[in-house]
């Protein structure tokens, strides 16, 4: 019995040292969790990388990337603290902001949204089968149509490109409201004729329907294009460039929001500020993470478009690289 004791009473000694340990260990880290999109997304390996760069730092800042459901859930999912940053479409962090837009934030604006950089365009893809007879987005009526997840970004950017073609989801033979991996296979097994899905060019998801579909990229442009943009100014035309992907041999004009790196006021300044001086210290292996940010980012563009104020650890990060920002 006392053998027993003792080795109880050693584990417990044990228990505790580990413990403290522990603690000791984390005393002086901060914890951030970013949250980014679909796995078949930009967000995702952007949000990764990022949070890598930040671990690799050594500032004292451990970050990890999670894959949600997308710009409108990761901006509840700050406003709740279940994410400490997110990357998210700039127009769904305007409408979280200021409580307008969208359903989710009708009446409710969160005025502790607080932008940490502009990163790269998110185009809007309209991909079709090339046997669906599918040339214009006038030609969507009465298609099957993949228009993103319920509540996404997505869903809300294909809503207003078709309404400026005059058309409603009423108006689709199906309005098909699934994630970018279950959009694949519809696509796929001809379940659908059309997929929205507003992303970064060369995004795995779009590459991996061009690789095993015959498909063609939809234009967004002309009058349609013009009156989508004086309505909704976050909107910024995109052309995107032919061999983007397999069988797109020419270039398509299109339209594009922005992907947005946001916190909210709950972050201290000195966090934002090391995770910025980590993740965008290094320009040059920021944007060797992902091709969108390879040929879009800049510390110029980052601070144009901002759909909140920037936060005052972004504020001293870009003060430091010469910008006039407050």
């Amino acid at each position: 019995m006392k053998n027993r004791n003792k080795q109880f009473m050693t584990a417990a000694v044990l228990g505790t040292a580990t413990l403290l340990a522990g603690a000791a260990l984390a005393q002086g880290t901060t914890f951030l969790t970013i949250g980014s999109g679909s796995t078949t997304g930009v967000y995702f390996p952007v949000a990764t990388g990022m949070a890598k760069m930040i671990n690799d730092s050594g500032s004292g800042i451990r970050a990890n990337a999670r894959s949600t459901g997308g710009s409108v859930f990761n901006m509840n999912a700050m406003a709740s603290g279940e994410l400490n940053a997110a990357v998210a479409q700039n127009d769904v962090v305007y409408y979280a902001y200021t409580g307008t837009g969208l359903d989710a934030f009708k009446g409710k604006a969160d005025k502790k949204i607080r932008t940490m950089a502009v990163l790269y365009p998110e185009v809007l893809h309209v991909l079709a089968r090339k046997d669906a007879g599918i040339n214009s987005v006038a030609d969507l009526k009465g298609k099957k149509v993949v228009i993103g997840d319920l509540g996404s970004g997505t869903e809300q950017t294909a809503a207003q490109v078709m309404e400026a073609y005059g058309l409603k989801f009423d108006d689709l033979g199906q309005a098909l409201r699934v994630s970018p991996s279950q959009g694949i296979s519809l696509m796929q097994d001809k379940r659908a004729d059309a997929l929205f899905y507003t992303v970064g060019v060369g995004a795995s998801a779009i590459a991996q329907i061009a690789q095993t579909v015959d498909v063609k990229l939809v234009p967004v442009a002309g009058n349609q294009a013009a009156s989508l943009l004086k309505k909704y100014p976050f909107y910024v035309r995109y052309n995107i460039p032919a061999k983007s992907y397999k069988g797109i041999d020419v270039t398509v004009p299109g339209v594009a929001v922005q992907a947005t790196l946001v916190t909210t006021t709950d972050e201290s300044e000195d966090t934002i500020y090391k995770a910025m001086k980590a993740a965008f210290g290094d320009e040059k292996g920021l944007k060797a993470i992902h091709p969108a940010l390879g040929t879009n980012f800049s510390y110029a563009k980052a601070v144009k478009g901002l759909p909140a104020p920037l936060h005052p650890g972004a504020v001293k990060f870009f003060k430091e690289q010469g910008l006039s920002v407050k």
